[in-house]
Parts: C-alpha cells; sequence; structure tokens
C-alpha cells in the first residue's frame, strides 16, 4: 500500500505536470454541441443548480477576496451558506478598496469561466487544473463557517482528483464543459440579482449593487451594468474562441 507521502508527492508531481503545454481541445460542431449541452446540465435544471451553483458562489466570493487582497486589504475569512450565499470581510481601507473589491464578485465567475475555455482551446487545461486545485485548496484556510467547509472541501476535493485522473485529453473538454458552465452560472446570478431590484426588494441588503451603492453614492443600476458588461464580454470571448474566431 503506498504511504501517505508517497501519494502526496505523487500527486504534486501532476500539478506540476499540468503546467506543460499539451495539444489544445479542437471539438467538431457536434463534440461542441455536447460540451455546452453537459455545461447546460450543471448551470440551468434546478436540480444540478442546487449543486453547482455552491461553487459558482465560491468563485464569487473567491472574487471578492482576490481583489481585496490586489488593494492591499487583508482578507479575514470567507463565510458559504447552502442557500447559495456568502460573503467576504476584509479589513483595509474603505473608498476605491472597498468599491474594487466589492465590484469583483458576480464578474467573476464568468471571466473565469472564459479563462478555462480558453485555457482548453489552447492546450494550458492541465495548467488551469493546477491552478484552480492549488486556489481552491488555499482558499480553505479562509473559510470561517462549517457549512463554508463542506462545500469548499467538495469543491477542492473534486479538483484534486481532476488533476489526478484527468489525462490531457480529458482535461481540455473538462475545462472547456466547466468554463461554459460558470459562464451560465453567472448569467443566472446576474438575473437573480436584478429580480432582488425589481421583484424582491425585500432582499436588497444581500444585493452587491445595493451594498456598493449605499457605500459610493452610485446608483446600483450603474452596478448592476458594469456586472452585466463584463459577464458579457467574457461570454463573447469565450464563444468568438470557441466558433473559431
Amino acid at each position: 500500500m503506498a504511504e501517505p507521502l508517497d501519494i502526496a508527492g505523487e500527486w504534486w508531481n501532476r500539478v506540476l505536470s499540468g503546467f506543460d503545454r499539451v495539444p489544445a481541445v479542437d471539438p467538431d460542431p457536434l463534440a461542441l454541441l455536447l460540451i455546452a449541452g453537459a455545461a447546460a446540465l450543471l448551470s440551468i435544471p434546478r436540480g444540478t443548480w442546487r449543486w453547482f451553483g455552491l461553487f459558482v458562489t465560491f468563485v464569487h466570493e473567491l472574487g471578492h477576496a482576490f481583489a481585496a487582497l490586489t488593494t492591499g486589504q487583508v482578507v479575514k475569512g470567507i463565510r458559504l451558506r447552502f442557500d447559495h450565499s456568502g460573503d467576504m470581510r476584509s479589513l483595509g481601507r474603505g473608498g476605491f478598496p472597498a468599491a474594487w473589491a466589492g465590484f469583483w464578485g458576480y464578474p467573476v465567475p464568468a471571466v473565469v469561466g472564459a479563462v478555462l475555455v480558453l485555457a482548453g482551446l489552447s492546450g494550458w487545461s492541465g495548467a488551469a487544473l493546477s491552478l484552480s486545485a492549488l486556489v481552491l485548496l488555499s482558499a480553505l484556510l479562509f473559510i470561517r463557517n462549517g457549512q463554508g467547509l463542506l462545500i469548499a472541501f467538495g469543491c477542492a476535493g473534486v479538483s484534486v482528483l481532476l488533476v489526478w485522473f484527468a489525462a490531457p485529453p480529458v482535461a481540455g473538454y473538462v475545462a472547456m464543459g466547466t468554463g461554459i458552465a460558470l459562464l451560465v452560472g453567472a448569467v443566472r446570478d446576474w438575473f437573480n440579482v436584478l429580480s432582488v431590484h425589481t421583484h424582491r426588494r425585500r432582499n436588497l441588503e444581500s444585493s452587491d449593487a445595493y451594498i456598493l451603492s449605499r457605500r459610493t453614492g452610485v446608483p446600483a443600476a450603474l452596478w448592476l451594468a458594469g456586472f452585466a458588461l463584463v459577464i458579457a464580454a467574457s461570454l463573447a470571448t469565450a464563444v468568438f474562441a470557441a466558433l473559431g474566431g
């Protein structure tokens, strides 16, 4: 039986080997349709969204955390919940740094999704999966509640297994499928936050756009438009690349 240290060492070797470029995925129209269909099954039906949406929320909160770090803030912790809500707490200055961190929640799943699609199409899917595993494992250090730990361990565990088992051709399709699912999830979440501002205003205080409006004086509609612009640009980039543009 292999020793735990041997297993960890082998996994680390696979992480490092993932950063070697491999032949790019070049799906024909049928394969592309199948990948998009599988991604849609993850992110559209309510039954599967109940689970995949937890991953989208995790990426959303990591977007806030990374943006906070880029402005010199200290990330104090991340909380995730089974109802797809979450929050990131940081310590630092207000003003632009706080607004910058607050903005990069809803757009980040779409940005990551586009990057994963491009990685699969350019031969860097292994690097994308290796980096994803390292980020998700590192993020465990910042989780501050029990539900969040379960969600984060589940996401990190899947990522670890993909690094171990996904051969280069498979990794390319996995990266593309996950990327498309994140893009669809980002669009779904944007419409959800839009509905908070139009139909479910009792939940308004949970909206990033509302919080940003309160902090900056900039109308929430402009923040929603900013989210939509980044999501749309990410979606267009992925579609253009996938169609061979």
